[in-house]
């Protein structure tokens, strides 16, 4: 029978559920396409679908295993047998503290372990009801789940320098890189889908364990995806590269993919085609002082329209027409890289702009970002409050103004010289790894919403357990629907919150490229898919951070990497276990003394 005096305490902790649900998706969903946005082969709005797609399977279709160990193995809840409510308050405590800590964490810019989060917030709630807390070495105990932070970045880092080591010496740093890598290309893209569809079918509802799906079907089951993404990539991926980066047909988009051999013809049958407007942007160019602000880009283009004034006056940068030549006009550039240092530009030619911004509205070749309040609210400003064209406004700022914010430029000059210290590689090479970048994404989303699924899901399980059974139980069931709405809210929290840490993830470390986003976010996700397979709660920010890193040491230049950034994130994972347990504890403490208990 159900503890219906308890509906209150219920009602809590399912809006807590929601709140740290909503926290750990702002927070952790970023390190899933933090890379991607950063290397420019994603937007943000489309991040956003993606996160929400992603997230939502890996936690209803992945994440029932791993709840186990956070509810039942941190702390002893057979201390609260006889007294199930006081169970239930404790978890509704833990879920508040944890909700609470992430949401300040994620808008102070702190990409924290949501792990470590609610590990600590049941540590505190654990310590204020006087019940063991799981410090010895066991399966999920809070000394097993500690060393995991620690030898989980170092995994990570290992498989994403392995990884981009290998993308490096063998491709990127060849004189021939670009036909060395569309050889290679579709070898790559059938390994990341290989990895995908095993971890996919082991992670499955029901799904055999290794042991018992034996040596022999494993393999087969590699191969046979491996088999099968190969193909596809020759079949539809390596016509579009030819056509889009060899016969420079501009006008081939993603959505052109399926019409594979045809795009080899003369006059290939495209629908939608796209504009004549480049092949491949500069995966490389410079977005130092691009976030400054309005006034600050309105002197900027007074200087250059001075500028041009100066150099029309001696004849420099024109042709005899009087129009500007290419090489001073900011494009996107086929081949090679660009040298960008501060404001200024370098071309290929060796031409110099004076200005990151052109007179067309772009940036380095990249369309100069608009913020929301730019784009929703100041085109309907002058019109009477409750006009339904301003009301569409308010409303189109509220539901996209997450997914419209800049996380790509930056104003720090300490940031772009470690930016310029990183290695530049062919923009065609980059280009083609995008796609695999994309895939590697997917899989690490998914490896986020399967394992940290749980960080929200545990305690409420445990409290819901214990209300519909009227008594303190070890073991439970996590019901369906709850993972359903845990999803939701996964893709929610990063739709309109996620910002924040894309913005301290990004390029904030180092040099990002869809290479290099490939091999970290790849490395990440194998790191957190094992884990989960094994039952064992890591942090996919610790992963994550740990594979950027790995993937910058292969710089070989110290001088590659924003060391004050790391050390700025690592504050926020010390401050997050005695920030979380003290929140909740203190909850507790002052539960357990009020007058009714």
């Amino acid at each position: 029978m159900a503890l219906v005096r308890y509906d209150w305490i219920l009602a809590l902790i399912t809006i807590a559920f929601c709140g740290s649900s909503f926290g750990n998706g702002a927070n952790d969903v970023a390190n899933s396409y933090a890379t991607s946005v950063a290397a420019r082969t994603l937007k943000l709005w489309e991040v956003g679908i993606l996160a929400c797609i992603t997230e939502f399977v890996g936690a209803v279709a992945l994440g029932k295993r791993v709840t186990g160990t956070i509810k039942n193995d941190v702390i002893d809840i057979s201390r609260f047998e006889g007294s199930p409510g006081v169970l239930m308050l404790a978890m509704g405590c833990a879920e508040f503290g944890s909700a609470f800590w992430l949401l300040t964490a994620t808008r102070l810019g702190f990409p924290v372990s949501t792990t470590q989060t609610v590990v600590g917030a049941l540590v505190g709630v654990g310590i204020a009801s006087q019940a063991d807390v799981m410090w010895k070495w066991a399966d999920g105990s809070v000394s097993q789940v500690a060393a995991s932070w620690a030898v989980a970045p170092c995994l990570a880092a290992a498989f994403s320098a392995i990884l981009f080591g290998t993308l490096k010496f063998a491709i990127l740093e060849r004189k021939n890189s670009f036909q060395a890598a569309m050889k290679a290309i579709p070898i790559y893209l059938a390994f990341t889908g290989s990895v995908l569809a095993l971890f996919i079918t082991i992670e499955a509802p029901g799904a055999p364990d290794l042991d018992d799906l034996g040596p022999g079907k494993i393999v087969g089951i590699v191969l046979g995806a491996f088999a099968g993404c190969l193909l596809i990539a020759y079949v539809f991926f390596v016509p579009y590269f030819k056509r889009r980066l060899v016969m420079k047909d501009t006008r081939v988009r993603a959505w052109h993919i399926p019409l594979g051999p045809l795009l080899l013809r003369e006059n290939p049958p495209l629908y939608f085609p796209g504009k004549r407007d480049g092949v491949v942007i500069d995966y490389y160019a410079s977005t130092h002082s691009a976030s400054e602000s309005s006034i600050a880009r309105e002197k900027e283009k007074e200087k250059e329209k001075e500028g041009h004034e100066a150099t029309a006056k001696n004849g420099a940068d024109k042709n005899p027409e009087g129009t500007l030549t290419d090489e001073a006009t900011p494009r996107v550039l086929e081949e090679g890289t660009a040298t960008t240092t501060g404001a200024d530009h370098v071309t290929n030619s060796g031409t110099k702009m004076a200005s990151v911004e052109d007179l067309s509205g772009t940036v380095m070749g990249i369309p100069a970002h608009r913020g929301p309040r730019e784009r929703f609210l100041k085109p309907v400003s002058h019109l009477p409050l409750f006009h339904h064209r301003r009301l569409f406004g308010y409303l189109k700022f509220f539901f996209l103004h997450g997914v419209s914010k800049d996380c790509v430029s930056h104003s720090d000059a300490m940031l772009e010289a470690v930016h310029l210290a990183a290695k530049k590689y062919d923009n065609r090479v980059e280009h083609l790894w995008t796609y695999a970048q994309v895939a590697s994404a997917i899989m690490m989303s998914i490896a986020h919403g399967s394992n940290d699924v749980a960080n929200a899901v545990g305690p409420w399980s445990a409290a819901y357990s214990t209300y519909v059974n009227s008594e303190v139980s070890t073991k439970s069931d996590t019901p369906v629907w709850i993972l359903v709405v845990a999803g939701i809210m996964l893709g929610a929290g990063f739709w309109f919150f996620g910002y924040h840490i894309i913005r301290s993830l990004g390029n904030k470390i180092t040099q990002m490229s869809p290479t290099r986003g490939y091999a970290a976010e790849l490395g990440a996700a194998i790191t957190v898919l094992l884990a989960s397979r094994l039952g064992l709660p890591v942090s996919t920010t610790q992963c994550l951070t740990g594979a950027v890193l790995g993937v910058a040491l292969m710089n070989l230049d110290f001088k590659a990497i924003n060391w004050k950034q790391l050390l700025f994130i690592f504050c926020g994972w010390v401050l997050t276990l005695p920030s979380a347990g003290l929140i909740s504890g203190l909850l507790m403490v002052m539960a357990l003394n009020a007058p009714h208990f």
